[in-house]
């Protein structure tokens, strides 16, 4: 879920950089141990293996739950967090295995968030339904590394989790140079954007799709119809005040396919795409 803690601390010394790096990466550790879905201790396993009885939720799964219903009303359905059992018919290695819609059907029978009770902190869903948090909580992860960072110094610090990123604070030189990851072999950055305080993330599918007969498909599935999107960028990247909104809307933006420019556009957001 989590990448390295990367931190840059303006006019501070590397043994600082490190020493708040560490920070945010327990945080971001903490985090990881608790919403993953393969360890038996973590609260998603347990809510995925509770085979139809209702699990009871600490405060802050709560509000990432809540979360993530608040995103699926108002993306229709396109964002869900049961669809990740979708893994278990799609692999997007590179390769020409493209699941026949009669297995995707049989999967998608376990997807649909409306098919969940959520409600006083507590979760049921019908047995053989699992969620899966890995698509908010990277973000979520960033945030709150920076928060306990915050709690530790006042420098402007930069802290990047493997390009999805976020500042404590504006730089007193001016503003962070971040580079975004070029889509050509040939090139080593795609451009370099100015941010002051605020976050930065990225979705895209450069290293994850299938390709059959000429045809790419994208890793970005519907969860309504269980196939890859239609039609969406190869990347989009969104700057907004925190890292977990950025993630939301390029992820929603990819899951809007050919119309992403648009969506961004109505959210009024700055925003990168790359087709």
């Amino acid at each position: 879920m989590a990448s390295p803690c990367e931190v840059q601390v303006e006019g501070g010394a590397p043994e600082l950089a490190a020493a708040l790096g560490a920070i945010g990466e327990a945080e971001a550790r903490r985090i990881e141990a608790k919403y993953t879905r393969y360890r038996p201790e973590g609260i998603v396993h347990q809510i995925n293996t509770a085979q139809g009885a209702a699990v009871e939720v600490d405060e802050e799964t709560a509000g990432l739950i809540d979360y993530a219903a608040q995103v699926h009303a108002l993306s229709e359905g396109r964002f869900d967090v049961t669809s990740g059992v979708l893994r278990r018919v799609w692999t997007f290695d590179g390769s020409d295995r493209v699941p026949s819609r009669a297995a995707v059907g049989k999967v998608l029978a376990l997807v649909g968030w409306g098919k969940v009770r959520w409600e006083n902190r507590t979760i049921t869903m019908p047995a053989g339904m699992e969620i899966d948090l890995g698509g908010i909580c990277k973000e979520y992860a960033v945030d709150r590394a920076a928060q306990a960072i915050m709690r530790e110094s006042d420098l402007p610090v930069l802290v990047n989790f493997g390009g999805d990123l976020r500042t404590t604070r504006a730089k007193a030189g001016g503003r962070w140079q971040i580079a975004i990851e070029s889509l050509d072999p040939a090139r080593t950055t795609g451009g370099v954007l100015g941010i002051g305080e605020g976050a930065i993330a990225t979705s895209g599918d450069a290293r994850r799709f299938l390709l059959r007969k000429g045809r790419r498909y994208s890793h970005i599935l519907d969860p309504r119809t269980g196939f890859p999107v239609e039609g969406p960028p190869r990347s989009v990247t969104v700057a907004a005040n925190t890292c977990l909104q950025a993630g939301t809307l390029s992820t929603l933006a990819m899951l809007k396919g050919k119309d992403a420019e648009l969506f961004l556009k109505n959210e009024g957001v700055e925003a990168w795409v790359h087709w």
